[in-house]
């Protein structure tokens, strides 16, 4: 049994309204860099600064961020980690830089979990938004997460990344064996 708990019923029900909510914000255009952003100013510090009380994860899941997924790997490329989703973040297709949609863990050997990325997504694809200067990566469906086409841009801002700090993978952290490729 792995040592994170893989609360199907939650992983479900998160798809099903991720699913929902794509077509009520399609052509939406508010995500950072087009018309309505928010938060175009924030910097890595301000990120920091906003997110720093989810080194614990009890503070995460009192302000409704989920387990997604699992730890999320590529093997001889590195690990992204244990997502944890804020729904009616994911489900508003503005991205603000100071509100994450998900917050990135690495799992420790003691059986927890280390704060190491944020990462922002929107379901509204009908432009390539930016968030921290970078522009945001199409996912298309059809990807190992079961979702529709989305943008989403990792920020290693807790730990170090030498792929880069807003790279994708990190070859520097592992799941331990509780990965979604064995590792």
């Amino acid at each position: 049994m792995s040592r994170f708990p893989r609360i199907r019923s939650r992983r479900v029900a998160a798809l099903a309204l991720g699913l929902a909510i794509v077509p009520a914000f399609a052509g939406g255009a508010l995500a950072t860099g087009g018309p309505g952003s928010r938060g175009n100013g924030a910097d890595v510090a301000a990120v920091r600064q906003a997110t720093e009380k989810y080194h614990d994860v009890a503070a995460a899941i009192a302000d409704g961020y989920i387990p997604f997924y699992v730890c999320a790997e590529q093997p001889g490329v590195g690990t992204m980690g244990q997502h944890y989703v804020k729904l009616s973040l994911v489900g508003d297709p503005a991205i603000d830089p100071l509100q994450p949609e998900a917050l990135v863990y690495e799992p420790t050997r003691s059986g927890g979990l280390k704060l190491a990325a944020v990462e922002y997504v929107t379901m509204d694809t009908s432009f390539q938004p930016t968030v921290l200067g970078q522009p945001m990566k199409f996912v298309p469906a059809g990807n190992r997460y079961g979702l529709p086409d989305f943008y989403e841009r990792h920020a290693w801002i807790w730990q170090a990344n030498p792929a880069g700090e807003f790279a994708d993978w990190n070859p520097n952290m592992t799941c331990l064996g509780n990965g979604d490729n064995g590792g």
